[in-house]
């Protein structure tokens, strides 16, 4: 007979909560701890997401695409909201453990590096602080060498029978994503035509918008904790992380809207 299922065995809850080991004294270090495993979660969780939606584009599954792309938002709304339950601690609160942090720093996200990787970034220096042949370089590595969310909706737009330029349905997908003022133009036909690839281009703006919003609230976390100081692990804090706004994911989606 097989053991029965409980809550606690399902959940792994004996491996979850022991998971939370703070290396100084300090109270709010566990809040920080514990803020920063939920986020590894929700990372793995959109990846997870995204690899669906990118499945389901490419299959035409329009109705199966859109409800994913709504839970990715909701996952992506919460990501942004944790934002104020770590600024809930001060500056002070943070130094108090900040030492324990070693070199430690959250610019060494895998899965968010992972993550920007699917969404299509290519750059890199998202790989130079994983030693060569670690899982982690390995994984960042294998997803800038997929076609990116992108590449999957140019291929979801040609099968709904739009004229995607066909330099861009097989461009190297190891290359950053260009503007094309060729697929705008397409584009523009596809909101003039007002159907659910409309919809579907929208969400991914919202997508878009809110990556941005994600990455606005986390410079503003970072500047209200420690300021101008450098992050932890040396890094450049939030100096580097303002260099990250204002670049669209999806730039061709903007940049159509301007079109007459």
């Amino acid at each position: 007979m097989a053991e029965p299922v409980t809550y606690a065995g399902y959940l792994r809850l004996d491996q979850l909560l022991s998971a939370q080991q703070p290396r100084s004294n300090e109270h709010d270090e566990m809040l920080f701890i514990v803020i920063h495993q939920i986020y590894e979660l929700w990372f793995k969780q959109l990846l997870h997401e995204l690899a669906k939606l990118q499945s389901q584009l490419e299959s035409g599954s329009t109705t199966h695409a859109m409800r994913t792309l709504r839970r990715t938002l909701a996952i992506l709304k919460i990501v942004v909201a944790q934002l104020d339950v770590l600024e809930t601690m001060t500056p002070t609160q943070f130094t108090r453990f900040r030492d324990w942090l070693g070199t430690s720093s959250g610019f060494e996200s895998a899965q968010f590096r992972e993550l920007e990787a699917v969404l299509g970034r290519r750059m890199r220096m998202m790989t130079a602080q994983y030693a060569e042949g670690s899982p982690e370089r390995e994984r960042i590595e294998a997803a800038m060498s997929r076609p990116c969310l992108f590449d999957s909706f140019l291929r979801y737009l040609a099968g709904e029978g739009y004229d995607v330029p066909e330099g861009m349905l097989h461009r190297d997908v190891g290359a950053p994503i260009e503007a094309s003022a060729e697929l705008q133009q397409v584009l523009k036909k596809v909101y003039d035509d007002d159907t659910d690839a409309t919809a579907v281009c929208e969400l991914l703006v919202d997508l878009d918008e809110g990556m941005q919003e994600w990455r606005y609230h986390h410079i503003k976390m970072v500047e209200r904790t420690i300021g101008a100081r450098p992050g932890t692990g040396g890094s450049a804090g939030a100096t580097y992380l303002r260099t990250t706004l204002g670049n669209p994911t999806f730039p061709d989606l903007w940049a159509m809207r301007s079109l007459g």
